[in-house]
């Protein structure tokens, strides 16, 4: 696995600064979580990551791969994965084939010959249905496959989003707020999860999250970002009393109700 490095990203849209020269590091296999404020610029960077904006400076690199070159249908081709803070299914479709879906890429038989069912195109469709059922077994969401989608709750929902962009192995996967909307049953559960999906499936993470005890729990480093500029960086134990992130954004002791829920 290569490390995500993101150097000097700065993005506008019209006159507001939305990222002011933005660098930092995700080592290969950890999990990092980018904090900050609502307007930080913390979707921002993940939208500049996956190709959704184009920064007006900065690079941003995979390994060897300047992904500021790619097009957004590309990244994913590069190892690159994305959550979505709205889990974005196709809700008539079932979860399984909601999987299959985040593979297209990886299909090496055209469409036409694969309606002669030849082999090849069979043997691909046999080894696809195996790397979602692995994923789906991982995220425990086995019991759902032949569901529809949309008729899930929302808890489920999101944790479908997560398989979907599981299933092509990526290198890096972006989060994008996981646990928004979820119970705090369900908060729990992710936080357990995350590190395990690390561990098993051999992935970096960057993580955009407002639940400070879930991100404090399962990060390895914080990127900390206040009206698009980073403010801090290091553990979690050093962000968490750095005097310009409990200004900025902590304002209180870690641990409060008010501090472990979306400001």
């Amino acid at each position: 696995m290569p490390d995500l490095v993101v150097s000097g990203l700065s993005k506008r849209f019209g006159g507001v600064i939305a990222l002011d020269d933005v660098s930092f590091t995700a080592s290969e296999g950890s999990i990092v979580g980018l904090i900050g404020p609502n307007g930080a610029g913390k979707t921002t960077v993940l939208n500049c990551i996956s190709r959704f904006y184009t920064p007006e400076l900065g690079s941003v690199s995979f390994g060897d791969t300047n992904v500021l070159k790619l097009s957004p249908s590309r990244v994913i081709g590069t190892g690159i994965g994305r959550t979505f803070q709205h889990a974005e299914l196709f809700k008539s479709m079932s979860v399984e084939d909601n999987l299959l879906v985040g593979l297209h890429r990886r299909v090496k038989t055209s469409a036409w010959a694969s309606l002669l069912f030849p082999p090849a195109a069979l043997g691909e469709e046999r080894e696809m249905r195996r790397n979602a059922d692995s994923v789906l077994e991982l995220l425990g969401l086995t019991r759902y496959a032949r569901s529809n989608a949309g008729a899930l709750p929302f808890g489920l929902q999101k944790r479908v989003d997560l398989a979907r962009a599981l299933v092509s192995s990526p290198g890096l996967i972006l989060l994008d707020e996981p646990a928004a909307g979820l119970s705090g049953e369900e908060r729990s559960a992710l936080g357990g999860l995350i590190p395990r999906i690390r561990d098993e499936l051999r992935v970096t993470m960057l993580l955009v999250e407002h639940h400070m005890a879930l991100v404090m729990g399962v990060s390895d480093r914080l990127v900390v970002l206040d009206f698009g500029r980073k403010i801090a960086e290091g553990t979690p134990e050093e962000v968490q009393n750095d005097a310009r992130v409990i200004e900025a954004y902590l304002g209180q002791p870690l641990g409060t109700e008010e501090n472990d829920a979306a400001p």
